[in-house]
């Protein structure tokens, strides 16, 4: 096996920087035009607009990384290739909204686990979903709400500066337009006890858990939602007792949540949809058929995922040629195990024919 090749002054780096300031700029006036040059923006939530182009520029940043490391950027294209297949797209198409329902919108995959914990993501994914679906285009000025020039008690909804709705208040619509937050940190909140709840009480995941990536992502949950409710109780119940206190409490929170988002466990996220090319994946290759085992010739993985360990190999710079046109990705597992239990002995009687000698 020969060393991998050194990456110093590799190109990666600067390909997601430039991906990352691409995105943020693509955003930055993506806010200038969906908010009519700024005439629709709220100047009160520049540092939520602020932390937004933040995360967008990290999260292009570390996705560009991601695609660069040679097994994700062979499985990246392969998918691609799979799915964009002339003769195939029709029913791929169709294949992967099934699977997106499955996968991303009802968590098919988590349920299986368990479902207490696919309640707690669903929880958690809803309310998450419902709140970004509102503020984002909120901070970026996308949205907006006023009350007719005529009466106080009609409200107007905007949308690119064009009027698409209209309620009148003390309506089950217009309570659902000014509560819609509410309700997301409610879902959020029951998400986030019931997820904690299983922490407290599953041994296996106990032994695994670690604050900065389980228990981080579910505080800072916690305090966006619990700092957004009691902004509610301060402004309904409270006569607006500390709510300056709190509304600079809770940006903190949501900024700092924004930030962290491409660097913890929630760049996941973006992940998720990517994998699902897998499914494709694994279908070509159940298509073409196993590899059989240049040792013991009975199948084990399919010949796709072999020629493309392969290929992953030699772009890490990783030789296990064996001679002969044999490579060491063509043996079973249960031979490799074999063959290092063989070479193993052969080195001990070895050894001590040395000793003896």
């Amino acid at each position: 096996m020969t060393s991998a090749p050194d990456r110093t002054g590799s190109p990666e780096p600067r390909r997601a920087m430039f991906t990352g300031l691409l995105v943020a700029a693509v955003l930055l006036l993506g806010i200038y035009v969906g908010s009519r040059r700024f005439r629709d923006f709220d100047v009160a939530l520049v540092p939520y607009a602020a932390a937004s182009v933040f995360a967008a520029f990290g999260i292009a940043y570390r996705y560009s990384m991601w695609l660069s490391r040679p097994p994700t950027r062979l499985y990246w294209r392969r998918g691609w290739q799979l799915f964009l297949t002339p003769s195939r797209l029709p029913g791929n198409v169709l294949r992967l909204v099934r699977l997106a329902w499955d996968n991303i919108i009802a968590q098919k995959f988590i349920e299986r686990r368990s479902p207490l914990r696919w309640a707690a993501h669903a929880g958690i994914f809803w309310g998450c979903i419902l709140a970004a679906l509102v503020t984002f285009p909120l901070s970026f000025g996308w949205i907006r709400f006023e009350t007719t020039r005529d009466s106080q008690a009609l409200y107007e909804a905007y949308a690119f500066g064009i009027r698409v709705a209209e309620f009148p208040l003390g309506t089950i619509r217009a309570e659902l337009a000014f509560n819609v937050l509410v309700i997301s940190a409610f879902l959020v909140l029951g998400g986030v006890f019931l997820a904690l709840w299983r922490r407290m009480r599953d041994r296996g995941a106990l032994s695994v858990q670690q604050f900065a990536n389980d228990l981080m992502p579910l505080i800072l949950l916690f305090a966006i939602s619990t700092t957004g409710l009691l902004l509610t109780v301060s402004a309904r119940l409270l006569h607006g007792f500390h709510y300056g206190f709190l509304a600079q409490f809770h940006a903190v929170t949501v900024i700092f949540t924004l930030l962290y988002l491409p660097f913890g466990k929630f760049f996941h996220i973006f992940q998720r949809p990517a994998q699902l090319s897998l499914d494709f994946y694994r279908k070509a290759g159940a298509e073409r058929g196993p590899a059989s085992c240049a040792r013991c010739g009975e199948p084990f993985a399919t010949q796709l995922h072999i020629d493309d360990l392969k290929q992953v190999e030699a772009a890490l710079g990783i030789d296990y040629d064996m001679g002969a046109g044999v490579h060491y990705q063509d043996v079973c597992p249960a031979c490799r195990r074999k063959g290092l239990a063989l070479t193993q002995d052969h080195l001990i009687r070895g050894a001590r024919h040395e000793q003896a000698g």
